[in-house]
């Protein structure tokens, strides 16, 4: 419509004032509607139960080998979010394992639930609750809880950004020396870039300063539909787990093809 209001003022310079108040009449039209659709959505969160308004995605991956090398790979992983008129819950887990000629080569499990309350469209505050193991990485079991402000960077059509932060509380189970709970700080971001209608990139990443330790993962994807609500997305992650008491490599990485459906 705008285009159409330009052209015209180009081509009728002398019918300016009456194109000035269509533009007028059109801008508030728009407006009331935008309005009209806002409060409709507020009224059906607001109304929405507790199971209501839920969707997620699961990923599945995994590799069979048999012969000269006996190797078994798995990978699955949930996601699931539901969006409140103030509240958003954010509930996500993780399962990786290997075995290659009767050797576990990896163990990792993750789990988290993530409770957010918006004081607007960008601002808010959230409740992080966490469970980790992975033995390889020198812990056999990991609990976080943390709490903090986020913050909406960037939110437009295509991209958005969040970034959080804030103080943390962590228990953790070594695996090479005593058990430790310590006060942390924690940020983390979220990109998600919707490069075409068919492909998406995204970017998450977390860090933790503990008290002569520090943990930090990142997650680098790319995906493209398939079919339908079937997705496939390449992915490579990232974990690097610092601790000044073990000589452990800290850098660990995996590159993944996998599987991922949406509903």
């Amino acid at each position: 419509m705008k285009s159409i209001l330009k052209l015209a003022r180009q081509t009728n310079p002398q019918a300016t004032p009456q194109i000035e108040a269509l533009e007028a009449e059109y801008s508030a039209q728009r407006a009331e509607q935008l309005a009209r659709e806002a409060r409709a959505r507020a009224e059906k969160l607001a109304e929405a139960s507790l199971l209501d308004n839920w969707k997620g995605e699961v990923e599945l991956g995994g590799s069979r080998s048999t012969g000269n090398t006996d190797a078994l790979a798995i990978y699955g992983a949930l996601r699931l979010e539901r969006e409140g008129l103030k509240w958003q819950h954010l509930v996500t887990g993780r399962v990786d394992f290997q075995r290659s000629d009767g050797e576990t080569t990896a163990d990792r499990v993750k789990f988290g639930w993530q409770p957010s309350y918006k004081f607007s469209d960008n601002l808010f505050v959230y409740e992080l609750s966490q469970y980790e193991r992975d033995r390889f990485l020198g812990f056999g079991n990991r609990f976080t809880l943390s709490t903090g402000i986020g913050l909406t960077v960037i939110s437009n059509p295509s991209t958005k950004l969040t970034v959080q932060g804030g103080p943390a509380v962590r228990y953790t189970d070594y695996t090479d020396r005593k058990s430790k709970a310590s006060g942390a700080g924690r940020a983390s971001m979220a990109l998600r870039w919707k490069v075409t209608p068919t492909l998406n990139f995204s970017q998450d990443a977390a860090v933790y300063l503990e008290d002569g330790d520090m943990n930090a993962i990142s997650t680098t994807s790319l995906e493209t539909r398939l079919l339908g609500d079937l997705k496939a997305r390449l992915s490579y992650d990232v974990q690097y787990e610092h601790s000044e008491l073990t000589d452990r490599q800290p850098l660990d990485t995996v590159s993944r093809a996998t599987l991922v459906y949406s509903f």
